[in-house]
């Protein structure tokens, strides 16, 4: 039976606060928390100056009380919820879209980084646990590629969007986990520096869940922000790129077209014939050979600067910017491509691939170094194997390991603490990087090993009575490795 989180209005000054989004920062706002079963109706807003519009207080219905709540449901979000759920802790995931993947489906990336490593010359997988389990799934339903080659050096693994969508459906579905689609956080309810509850927007109206434990793996901080937790939004964000996918490709043609493209765009460009967005394109075929994936778009604002994607305009630009590329070099591979003259699109995904917005800040911040390096650190919670690839003006710009080195660095738990709120947790792209540090590990491998560590440490916390921060990081260890989590500890 769901129970009211509190039974009076908050006033301003009181320790237990709804934090909400208004005006480019968080607010305090006059919510009072009700029982379920009260439904009032906001039927008006009343006026507070010609440019403002004051919401007046409101009864939110408490949807539920868990042990775990994960928002976002990309890499990082599927394997915090898997690893809760498997260890049998009441856990929710809140995802925006009908579907779950993140970046990985709603922007069509289609492919999966970060999973590999170049291991003193031998190139072998790295990320084991929920991926492992993810992939077989994937495969099953005969949506996954073989592993490929990124520059000789890694790999890569490409897979069908529809097949990871419905694998992630199965994998927290066995595992318990129940899922809130089509829902959208928008204030958090706060006792101290703990976070009492989440508000989230959603098809019925507006609903709060309690949890003793919350994970951020909105991949836009988006949990974090409205928590009041610190974080940067820097100047130099990495571009965005709007994927496509075509079918109709004539793959005995096309033969090694992801090496030829590049040549063909240079050879345009001195013709003076076309200018591309950025250099260099990754075209590669998808499960079925007469099906392939482009990245080539790169998306900036009016400045020149790639766009941000927690701004709701630029945002807005830049999907129909990104749409307008992958028509224009849609065109071009039809004209000059061999094998792709009958090609037509057969997808553009429903958003922009955002690789970068707010970074939270939490007790230790992964840095470049950290990663061409192959950093060791005592709290290890998994690797990352991927190089740094910044996306830059114009550019893709990769730096890597020594050659021979063990090519890959340790992830530290302290990576998933903010600072400031005692029961968060922050996985996935907007967990606690530098700019060049977030470059590498934001990619999908990364992202399932602070997710996994994320979800487990929460089952922990809740275990043990304690703040993540507070969690036996040895004990957290020795539940990653059982799980079949790879962590380089010896």
């Amino acid at each position: 039976m769901a129970r009211g989180l509190l039974d009076r209005p908050v006033e301003p000054g009181d320790d237990t606060i709804i934090w909400d989004w208004g005006a480019g920062m968080p607010i305090c706002r006059p919510y009072r928390i009700a029982p379920l079963r009260r439904r009032d109706v906001l039927c008006a807003a009343m006026a507070a100056t010609p440019d403002l519009i004051r919401e007046p207080a409101r009864d939110i219905p408490v949807r539920g009380e868990y042990d775990v709540v994960v928002l976002g449901g990309g890499p990082a979000g599927i394997a915090a919820a898997a690893a809760a759920g498997a260890l049998s802790r009441r856990t929710l995931l809140i995802e925006r879209y009908g579907f779950l993947g993140g970046m990985g489906t709603a922007a069509g990336v289609t492919n999966f980084c970060g999973l590999h490593a170049n291991v003193h010359g031998e190139i072998r997988q790295v990320v084991h646990g929920v991926a492992d389990d993810i992939l077989a799934r994937i495969d099953r339903l005969g949506g996954l590629n073989a592993p490929h080659e990124i520059f000789g050096r890694t790999f890569a693994q490409a897979y069908d969007t529809a097949a990871f969508k419905c694998a992630a459906d199965e994998l927290l579905i066995g595992r318990g986990v129940e899922l809130m689609l089509h829902a959208l956080a928008c204030a958090v309810v706060k006792e101290g520096d703990a976070i009492a509850a989440l508000v989230v927007e959603t098809r019925s109206g507006r609903v709060a869940v309690r949890s003793r434990v919350f994970i951020d793996c909105s991949g836009d901080g988006d949990l974090a922000q409205l928590a009041g937790a610190p974080y940067e939004i820097g100047d130099n964000l990495l571009y965005p790129t709007m994927m496509f996918r075509l079918s109709g490709v004539d793959a005995e043609r096309a033969g090694d077209a992801w090496a030829a493209i590049p040549r063909l765009m240079e050879a345009a460009e001195r013709a003076g014939r076309e200018k591309f967005p950025r250099k260099g394109a990754i075209v590669r075929p998808m499960r079925h050979a007469t099906e392939w994936r482009v990245n080539v778009t790169q998306i900036k604002s009016r400045n020149g600067r790639a766009i941000n994607g927690t701004d709701a305009d630029e945002l807005t630009a830049g999907e129909i910017e990104g749409r307008r590329q992958a028509l224009a070099f849609f065109e071009f591979l039809k004209r000059e491509a061999p094998g792709f003259a009958q090609s037509y699109i057969v997808d553009i995904p429903p958003q922009l691939g955002i690789r970068e917005t707010r970074r939270v800040t939490g007790r230790y911040a992964l840095t470049g170094e950290d990663v061409v390096g192959c950093a060791s650190f005592p709290d290890t919670i998994g690797v990352n194997g991927w190089p740094i690839e910044a996306h830059v003006a114009g550019d893709v710009a990769w730096r890597w390991p020594a050659p021979g080195s063990r090519g890959f660095n340790h992830l530290p738990y302290r990576m998933l603490l903010p600072l400031g709120v005692t029961n968060l947790l922050v996985a996935g792209r907007c967990a606690s990087m530098t700019h060049e540090g977030q470059s590498a590990a934001r990619v999908s491998g990364g992202c399932f090993v602070m997710g996994e560590a994320a979800g487990t440490a929460a089952h922990l916390a809740v275990a043990g009575g304690v703040a993540p921060a507070d969690v036996d990081v040895a004990e957290l260890q020795r539940v990653l490795e059982a799980g079949g989590a790879f962590l380089a500890l010896r």
